[in-house]
Order: structure tokens, then sequence, then C-alpha cells
């Protein structure tokens, strides 16, 4: 029963000691403030959408035909 209270003992020094460690590191990164806008990121800001390819015979709505006049009705 002593080497079971040991090891938890010495488990929790480990554990404390790495939750320091881990502290003392990542307090720089909560310190930094970022006035830039710069989400971290990288690379560049793309607005449109990507271009999706399509099977062969398929075609975007937008992409359609556009009819230039329309019918007049007939009178009979």
């Amino acid at each position: 029963m002593s080497s079971l209270v040991i090891d938890l003992f010495l488990l929790g020094i480990a554990y404390i000691i790495l939750i320091y460690f881990v502290a003392t590191m990542t307090k720089n990164s909560f310190r930094r403030k970022n006035d830039g806008g710069d989400d971290g990121d990288g690379g560049l800001e793309v607005s449109s959408p990507p271009k999706i390819d399509l099977p062969p015979g398929v075609i975007w709505p937008s992409d359609g035909p556009i009819r230039k006049h329309k019918h007049e009705p007939v009178e009979y």
C-alpha cells in the first residue's frame, strides 16, 4: 500500500511540474496583442468562391443561355 501512495505522490508532483511548464511557455502568446487584425492562418484572402469542375454537359443555372427577347402574345 505504501508504494501506491508514493507512486500517487510522485504522479502529483510530475503533474504540477508539467502544468507549470505549459503555463510559462504559453504565457507570452496570451499577453501578445494582435492589433493588425491578422488571424494567423496565413495565405491570400480570397473573396470569391471556388470554381467547381462539373462533368461534361452539366452547367450552372447562372451560366445557361440568356433569352434576349420575350415572345409577344399571339392574338386571334
